[in-house]
């Protein structure tokens, strides 16, 4: 009977939980590809507090990425140069790609942190 009541009560606490969390405010995030012009207005609506949030995780988002670069560009450290050759052809197509995202977040993070700059939010420490 404990065993019965404990998964009834453990059941109804993750429903809860579920329903809780899919009711709360839509989670933002760094979209590369979110076209310009919706970026653009966007961060137009968006309070400095608001504007603070998406410059971090854009911010964030770079970081991660420029990791990822990082990751790539050290394997290929302890190689020979001909080594190197033959390993830049077969990863250059990832790296194009990585350097491509990394564009894209950059320039809808610039709309983000110019736009908090003119709303007079701190931008201290936010630069990339």
């Amino acid at each position: 009977m404990k065993i019965a009541r404990s998964v009834t009560f453990g059941c109804l606490l993750v429903v809860w939980l579920l329903a809780i969390t899919g009711c709360s405010k839509k989670e933002t995030r760094a979209d590369e590809n979110k076209p310009i012009d919706e970026v653009k207005a966007e961060a137009l609506k968006m309070n400095a507090t608001e504007l603070n949030e998406m410059v971090l995780k854009y911010k964030e988002a770079l970081t991660a990425k420029q990791a990822e670069l990082d990751k790539i560009a050290a394997k290929l450290d302890n190689l020979s140069v001909a080594e190197v050759v033959e390993v830049t052809k077969k990863i250059q197509p990832e790296m194009e790609k990585l350097a491509g995202s990394i564009a894209a977040l950059k320039e809808r993070f610039q709309i983000y942190f110019q736009k908090l700059k003119e709303k007079g939010g701190d931008v201290s420490g936010l630069e990339i």
